[in-house]
């Protein structure tokens, strides 16, 4: 939150001016939360798809992309909220996050990594397994 009061008071003045805050700022806004669950929506097909489709590596691997898919909502909320605040309070400064997206890339790519090495794993053990039984 900012410091810094809401109506500011120019200098050489005694009337205090309210600062304007465009709409368009409130709607960049909506649309970035917006654009970040239709990230988790599409992210939640795939993982529904993987749970009805596939066999126990698809359904471990919808569990994980179920996980980021809520996070990923967890964290739009909580990112337009904050910034709706901010710029209700009239906060000045970045209302960038550079520690959320990356959280949630990374998150993603770990869930990606444990698709393909079970995948991998268990394609490994069963071509093993036919060659042993020759």
């Amino acid at each position: 939150m900012s410091s810094r009061p809401l109506l500011q008071q120019p200098e050489g003045k005694r009337i205090a001016i309210p600062k304007r805050v465009e709409p368009k700022v409130y709607f960049a806004n909506e649309r970035t939360f917006l654009s970040w669950l239709n990230f988790a929506v599409i992210l939640g097909g795939l993982a529904i798809g993987l749970l009805n489709f596939g066999d126990n590596v698809g359904r471990i691997s919808a569990g994980a992309f179920t996980v980021v898919a809520m996070l990923a909502m967890s964290y739009a909320l909580w990112t337009f909220h904050w910034r709706a605040n901010s710029i209700r309070v009239r906060g000045q400064g970045g209302f960038d996050d550079r520690v959320g997206p990356t959280g949630l890339a990374v998150c993603l790519g770990i869930a990606v990594v444990l698709n393909f090495v079970l995948r991998i794993k268990v394609g490994w053990n069963a071509d093993h397994n036919n060659r042993v039984g020759e």
